[in-house]
């Protein structure tokens, strides 16, 4: 008696994860390499320019108008950021290509940001530094809005503290290679084209490699303008978690913006060093705050992932922070200048990598988490332009430097106390 056949059932497979899932799998080390190495190159693009190659150019083109043509481009170029970041971030959430919805803006990012460099290196008035410039920062932030968005994508909450450490890493060494570049190429030139070529080869193995997911048509809500441009207003009624971690982050930017963008005149004023001796301390002590910050960006990252928790992390930087600027409010002296460095090293890391954890875990919509981290990124660049303003009041008074890092350290405690209002996040 023949046996009855039995019916064949395929075998099981795992349907595959929407690009608006939770991700719950642990990323392979490589790839942490490939967004590393690709947030490296959009680093070095942006301060390459920013901290030698326009200051140069704005000289050459006049040199007795060099500050106002640097100011104006600069801040032209801060402004297209402040826009174009959260835009470009809501493009990328929206983009239903087969490739995925972050690596195109990547791709044209970069190649756009090498043409963008490409455009500066032979710019002889200020109309071309104008554009290219603008054009460099709309192309960088496509870049780095879509990198950023690519860690609530893909990595699972427990690693996000780790990652950040790593991401953090690769934003201070992009900023050392690219002012390293800028001042060892020996021409405004050639310090542009090689910026572009490191923009590109950092972000191939990227492209390569993305383990991007596709959005589809159906997980995409239709178009409405109306709607699209409400979205950038992320209520703080409906979403009080993110309007908190946004305040805590620009706070604790302000307090560090006022330290970096007056350590010159610090140097010189309250410290009494001569304007040649003030610079390369400059250097020299912004150096050992980049180095010691990636030291403990990682490890801090690490440690949060260990013991699961964010907020005690942050509150704790917040106040290893304050101490480092008030020692410098209290001792302006170079070994004061010294202690508070390296001090501010220690905190600004662990906050770098923790604070960007916790951030990644308050976005109000898996929809949206470009734009939203864009909306985020407002809180890193926004304090450059409102330090400028607070200083001049403080130093404009006679009040001094110690009153305004004395400012600057309790806003730096305020800030990173404020994360204790954050629920969602323990």
């Amino acid at each position: 008696m023949l046996a009855m056949s039995q019916p064949i059932i395929p075998p099981m497979t795992s349907p595959p994860r929407s690009a608006l899932a939770e991700p719950t799998a642990t990323v392979p080390r490589l790839w942490v390499v490939w967004i590393s190495l690709a947030s490296i190159g959009v680093w070095a693009g942006f301060f390459g320019p920013i901290q030698v190659l326009l200051a140069q150019q704005a000289e050459a083109i006049n040199e007795s108008d060099k500050e106002s043509i640097l100011a104006l481009v600069t801040g032209a170029g801060a402004a297209v950021s402040l826009v174009f970041n959260p835009l470009w971030g809501a493009f990328s959430d929206r983009t239903i290509l087969r490739i995925g919805r972050r690596v195109p803006w990547v791709i044209g990012g970069a190649v756009t940001g090498a043409g963008s460099m490409l455009i500066l290196a032979p710019a002889d008035s200020v109309a071309e530094m104008l554009v290219g410039w603008c054009l460099a920062q709309a192309s960088l932030n496509a870049m780095l809005a879509a990198l950023t968005a690519t860690v609530p994508d893909q990595v699972p909450v427990h690693e996000r503290g780790t990652v950040g450490g790593w991401l953090a890493l690769a934003q201070t060494v992009g900023v050392i290679a690219g002012s390293g570049i800028a001042a060892a190429t020996g021409s405004i030139a050639a310090g542009y084209l090689t910026t572009a070529g490191l923009l590109l080869v950092t972000a191939i193995p990227y492209c390569l490699g993305s383990r991007d997911i596709a959005l589809t048509r159906e997980e995409r809500p239709p178009f409405e303008a109306g709607r699209f441009v409400r979205s950038f207003w992320v209520s703080p009624r409906l979403h009080p978690d993110f309007a908190w971690a946004w305040l805590t982050r620009f706070l604790v930017n302000l307090g560090n913006a006022i330290v970096v963008l007056y350590l010159l005149y610090y140097l010189d004023d309250a410290v009494g060093l001569t304007k040649d001796q003030a610079e390369s301390r400059v250097f020299l002590l912004t150096a050992a705050y980049g180095v010691i910050t990636v030291l403990t960006a990682v490890g801090g990252g690490i440690w949060s992932d260990h013991v699961g928790r964010r907020k005690p992390f942050v509150i704790a930087s917040g106040f290893v922070i304050a101490a480092a600027l008030v020692v410098l409010a209290l001792v302006p002296t170079m070994t004061g200048a010294w202690i508070g460095a390296v001090v501010l090293g220690v905190g600004f890391g662990i906050y770098s990598s923790v604070d960007f954890a916790m951030i990644s875990q308050v976005l109000p919509n898996a929809g949206d988490r470009a734009k939203d981290l864009g909306v985020i990124n407002i809180a890193n660049a926004l304090p450059q332009v409102v330090a400028p303003g607070i200083a001049a009041v403080v130093l404009g008074l006679d009040l001094g430097y110690a009153t305004l890092y004395g400012l600057a350290a309790a806003t730096t405690v305020i800030g990173s106390l404020l994360v204790t209002r954050i629920r969602s996040v323990a």
